[in-house]
């Protein structure tokens, strides 16, 4: 911590207890509770249970977990792949060259996801390309939205790479196909799998884009958890939102330790 003194870590500590608890804490807290719940009781939910988890893992719930993990999985290759393959092109431009593809990267952040939503289904919804009612269409967007948090994680890590290393490759007769494959994208893999990661947990979490495109046998878990909170059912909504939680933060502890083993590399 910066703050040296002892009396400045208390205050900052107390300041973080004081902003952290009631914004984010207690709200999560609040879910937990109301996923083992089956009734309010005042200001808190009661009626301790396990019925709600029982039904959050099987039937439509399972499948939905399922559609989301596939979707996000299938967006986050797309949105690396894609990302990697701007950033490495845009490091070879001049300034100008550069902050043009940064911005078209950046556009579909630039504005609500809805509209981004909007568009792929307006695109997409007529022949010869006809994605609409289909789950591809739903993991398209997914990229889209994603691809720019990749661009710029992957551009970022371009820009502090040491030339020396692809220099000293080059000057021993290495090819720029081999330099890259040996060279460059092993030195980039914390970074990619740091991207990897951000663009998975966007796209679980993803609601806006995906309310406007999804067919119905193709629900991801946050439209399941939205449609059960709708009808009112909100603690086996609330029982949804933990598992969709756990399994994003499972996937985001599995691709952490991928990033640490690659920092060591």
């Amino acid at each position: 911590m910066l703050v040296h003194s002892r009396t400045g870590r208390w205050a900052a500590w107390a300041l973080f207890a004081v902003l952290f608890l009631p914004l984010f804490a207690l709200p999560l807290l609040v879910v937990l509770t109301a996923s083992f719940s089956t009734h309010w009781s005042g200001a808190l939910p009661s009626g301790p249970t396990t019925e709600n988890y029982a039904a959050a893992v099987r039937g439509d719930s399972l499948q939905a977990l399922t559609t989301s993990l596939v979707t996000a999985l299938t967006a986050s290759l797309l949105a690396l792949t894609a990302g990697t393959w701007a950033a490495l092109a845009a490091a070879g431009l001049r300034r100008r060259g550069k902050a043009l593809v940064d911005a078209l990267f950046m556009l579909p952040v630039a504005v609500p996801s809805v509209v981004v939503g909007l568009a792929v289904l307006v695109a997409f919804s007529r022949p010869p390309v006809l994605l609409n009612g289909t789950g591809t269409i739903v993991v398209l967007a997914h990229t889209v939205l994603v691809t720019a948090f990749a661009h710029q994680s992957v551009s970022a890590a371009i820009a502090r790479l040491d030339p020396a290393y692809e220099q000293a490759a080059a000057s021993l007769g290495a090819r720029p196909a081999y330099v890259l494959w040996r060279v460059r994208l092993p030195l980039l893999l914390p970074s990619l799998s740091a991207a990897a990661g951000l663009c998975f947990a966007l796209s679980m979490g993803e609601l806006s884009a995906t309310m406007m495109l999804y067919p119905p046998d193709w629900m991801p878990l946050p439209v399941r958890v939205f449609t059960a909170t709708d009808r009112g059912a909100l603690f086996a909504g609330s029982a949804v939102a933990v598992v969709l939680m756990a399994t994003t933060l499972l996937v985001l502890l599995a691709v952490s330790r991928v990033r640490t083993r690659a920092s060591y590399r």
